[in-house]
């Protein structure tokens, strides 16, 4: 009996034995209390996610559904050491353990509410504005850099580190990085560059020098295009920006040249109807701006006319059902007219030497005499 009471009287660290049972307790049911709470969390959100519609609580309660196991159990070890009285050292470490894992949980909070509201906003606005859309990522990025950079930060500071000089340091640092890594760099302004002067969005139609593709993702170091016969093509930011891009996407009409070599045994009453049926046929069609249709140059085996007109349309395929029933048509009024095409045609002129020869007296033919003679 004597000694149970020795051992429960006996105090470690300046605690009874008492007092580390309740702080234990205190700590056990802290953390099994907060895992529930993360739990009961976590399956509200999961109903509310099933749903189409975004309610209200949605974003917060899958914020505090990422909440760290590891974070729980800090918490719950620095509220059950508030039972006991530790020494000013242990205390101080306690208190600075507890503080970067808080500083490490927001950190994680903040990210997830970053990128849900991202991803939402994203969702929102790809139908009605896919720039936007597209440099939602960039931001995201960014934004996660940013809140990384002051948590570790802040832990560096609460470990006692002078934030100060360090930050000197890097800055010098910063430069050699910045001239070792300056194709990464390059790229990533070029990202930025992409973000705000928006050349180009996500489902757009790009051809870049020999290459022809679709926009399919746009990311802090490349664009990856989906070309026409099914490959990913994947471009640096920086390359793709320093090249000559077409955005067919963004092409709200389209000029087309129609020429004409007709051949030169034409005779001049048919040549004045070509012209106007160039245009005859052009305007018969929408929707279409006709520009002019002309006679237009006297080849070297052929007469040549020229029309434009403007398809009003992006449309390609439009485009090509125009121009296909254009052609047809006029081939069918040449043939009808008897108006022949221009061929090329090539002349050989073969320049050839007579051979000279010399009669003898017995009327046999002797050869010629040489050059020199």
């Amino acid at each position: 009996m004597n000694e149970v009471e020795q051992l429960v009287d006996a105090t470690y660290m300046g605690n009874t034995l008492w007092q580390l049972a309740v702080a234990a307790g205190v700590a056990v049911g802290a953390f099994f209390l907060l895992l529930l709470i993360r739990r009961a969390v976590s399956s509200r959100y999961q109903k509310m996610a099933a749903t189409p519609e975004t309610e209200f609580l949605e974003l917060p309660l899958r914020v505090a559904s990422r909440t760290a196991v590891l974070f729980l159990l800090i918490a719950s070890l620095f509220i059950g050491s508030q039972w006991l009285k530790l020494p000013a050292a242990a205390s101080k470490a306690l208190l600075t353990i507890f503080t970067i894992a808080v500083f490490w949980q927001i950190g994680l909070w903040a990210t997830v509410a970053v990128v849900a509201a991202l991803a939402r906003k994203q969702r929102a606005t790809l139908a009605t504005d896919a720039a936007a859309a597209s440099s939602l990522g960039i931001i995201g990025f960014l934004a996660r850099a940013t809140i990384w950079s002051f948590v570790l930060l802040l832990t560096l500071d609460n470990l006692g580190i002078q934030i100060k000089p360090l930050l000197a340091g890097l800055g010098i640092g910063g430069i050699a990085v910045a001239l070792a890594a300056q194709n990464i760099l390059g790229d990533l302004f070029a990202s930025l560059s992409i973000t705000l002067d928006r050349p180009f969005v996500v489902g757009d139609a790009l051809q870049v020098d020999d290459f022809n593709g679709t926009v399919e993702y746009i990311g802090v170091k490349s664009t990856r295009l989906r070309s026409l016969s099914g490959e990913q093509i994947i471009m640096p930011n920086a390359n793709l920006l320093s090249s000559r891009v077409r955005n067919h996407s963004r092409l709200q009409q389209r000029r087309v040249v129609i020429n004409i070599s007709v051949d030169q045994q034409t005779p001049v009453d048919k040549l004045q109807l070509i012209a106007a049926k160039l245009r005859e046929l052009i305007e018969s069609h929408e929707p279409i701006r006709f520009d002019r249709s002309h006679f237009a140059k006297i080849g070297p085996s052929s007469f040549d006319f020229e029309a434009v007109y403007i398809v009003l349309t992006n449309d390609y395929a439009k485009h090509m059902d125009i121009l296909q029933d254009i052609n047809l048509r006029l081939v069918e009024w040449f043939n009808k007219e008897r108006i022949v095409f221009s061929t090329p045609q090539r002349v050989y002129y073969v320049d050839q030497q007579p051979v000279r020869s010399t009669l003898v007296s017995n009327g046999e033919q002797s050869a010629p005499p040489p050059k020199n003679a």
